[in-house]
């Protein structure tokens, strides 16, 4: 892609109502615009984003054994009446009626749904056991939308439901799919916890969350410095009789291994287990050998969306955001340096463009008729991980200046090894 064909509206100042670096980078590296409060539209280079968060977890949905669906954004009341839940999940559920006076909502999440579906595709016990998900956008009318896509009204989710015969087949397919989350957040090449938590208003029993670490998250993690033991500090002073959170920072930590440390995390996953709570309110019966049974399900989050500002909380400097490889909107920019003026550098570039577009290196040709140092910040402040700088320098020699993001100098390196360096 070349960026003079490119919707690339990066801008220098930071918006008035950005309190957070995530939305404020966001804002200023031409990712995201509001639409309203609380909604946004995603500009090329962050659709490019969002799209990498996609495909790493779907490939690992997909390896775990689950088989993606779609389900309507749009949901029947009704549904909501049968589970109970209609009351229960309060304002955030957006209700309204069509012409014909039937009762509609923006789904907050699908368990409803996708319990309906299978009551009306599965019918034998040699079916189970299954999991289904999607990649689905979602609606919950927050109270207050703050600090960008980090805590919007309108998002995008990926959700799945696992059906098995009885608990301990719930309690294998929960594993399975915690196994694939944490493949999935080790690929997102982000510092991560997970923590007990509380089932909220979903259900179920054992429930489990997924936290970037990051300052600005609105939870307080405690988790051990020598295991894996993590909770959510709320619980934990519970469990503890301490009224103040702070207070467990050193202590002993309850697994008997280390002591507790205190970090603030953002929430971007969330796994539970269900039981029989939505088979049983909608009739989910499946026949089996001693009889028709209910089910026992599995739900399983992850916020999308949410993960790119949680990225950037954890990835950024006074440049802009410095992008995980794996996330990165391009592999590499190729900068030319005056553009128009010095028709050897364009066909340098033009060579050099080709040659990784034929090594499958997405890359980026910054081809703009502006001065470098502008190209620069722009460049810097998306955050691509790698940058290609050719000018008169490069036109010496058969080389090219080779500089990465989170390093001051440039070198200079022969093209045909830019792949190798950028994999290294």
């Amino acid at each position: 892609m070349k960026t003079t064909n490119l919707l690339l509206a990066t801008q220098r100042e930071n918006p008035s109502d950005a309190e957070t670096a995530s939305h404020q980078l966001m804002i200023r590296a031409g990712l995201i615009r509001q639409v309203a409060s609380g909604i946004y539209n995603w500009l090329p280079t962050g659709k490019k984003v969002l799209r990498k968060v996609e495909e790493i977890i779907r490939n690992e949905m997909d390896d775990a054994g689950a088989q993606e669906i779609l389900m309507p954004m749009v949901q029947p009341t009704e549904l909501w009446k049968e589970s109970g839940r209609i009351d229960q999940y309060g304002l955030e559920l957006l209700t309204f009626k069509d012409r014909h006076e039937r009762g509609f909502c923006l789904g907050p999440t699908h368990e409803e749904v996708i319990t309906d579906l299978c009551r009306n595709v599965l019918k034998s016990h040699k079916e189970l056991p299954i999991t289904l998900y999607q990649i689905q956008t979602k609606f919950r009318d927050e109270i207050r939308p703050r600090f960008g896509v980090m805590r919007a009204r309108e998002f995008l989710m990926k959700d799945a439901y696992s059906f098995d015969l009885d608990q301990e087949g719930m309690d294998k397919s929960y594993l399975s799919m915690k196994t694939a989350y944490i493949n999935i957040f080790n690929n997102l090449g982000l510092d991560y916890r997970i923590v007990k938590a509380d089932s909220g208003a979903i259900g179920g029993s054992d429930s489990e969350e997924f936290h970037v670490l990051a300052d600005t998250g609105e939870d307080l993690l405690a988790f051990s410095d020598e295991s894996d033991y993590a909770i959510n500090a709320e619980l934990l002073t519970e469990t503890q009789d301490e009224q103040d959170p702070s207070s467990l920072e050193g202590k002993p930590s309850p697994d008997g291994k280390g002591k507790i440390k205190l970090k603030r995390g953002i929430e971007v996953g969330h796994i539970f287990k269900l039981g029989t709570k939505y088979s049983e309110s909608l009739k989910l019966r499946i026949q089996a050998e001693n009889g028709n049974i209910f089910p026992s399900m599995g739900c399983y989050g992850i916020g999308a969306s949410r993960i790119i500002a949680a990225a950037i909380e954890q990835n950024y400097d006074e440049k802009g955001i410095k992008w995980p490889k794996s996330l990165s909107p391009y592999d590499l920019v190729i900068v030319e340096a005056n553009p128009k003026k010095n028709e050897a550098i364009h066909q340098k570039c033009k060579k050099i463009y080709n040659l990784l577009k034929s090594q499958d290196v997405d890359v980026l040709w910054d081809d703009r008729d502006k001065r470098p140092g502008v190209k620069f910040y722009d460049m810097e402040l998306i955050g691509i991980p790698f940058m290609v700088i050719i000018g008169e320098r490069s036109l010496e020699q058969e080389v090219v200046e080779f500089k990465a993001r989170d390093e001051e100098k440039t070198i200079m390196i022969s093209p045909q090894d830019i792949k190798e360096k950028i994999l290294s």
